[in-house]
């Protein structure tokens, strides 16, 4: 990843969890919506807001095979807000 697209990344994440403050949103939904943000943000190396359904998909597949459904519902809930 280049050094832009870190701090984009950086710029979108601070955006989102500032949404999500104004929202009212609780400190530990905050963390984990987030959470969600940065796995996918390591997995494909890019900002989230870049990304094509079948980088999602890619992502979720194995999600489902390896977490409970609510840590997949969380990180779908994540991205949604994000």
């Amino acid at each position: 990843m280049t050094k832009a697209q870190q701090k984009r990344f950086d710029s979108l994440y601070r955006k989102h969890v500032s949404a999500l403050k104004r929202q009212g949103k609780a400190e530990s939904t905050i963390d984990v919506y987030s959470l969600a943000l940065r796995r996918i943000f390591e997995l494909f190396d890019c900002p989230p807001d870049i990304l094509k359904q079948e980088q999602f998909e890619a992502y979720f597949d194995p999600l489902v095979s390896t977490h409970s459904w609510s840590t997949v519902k969380v990180d779908r809930n994540g991205l949604y807000y994000f």
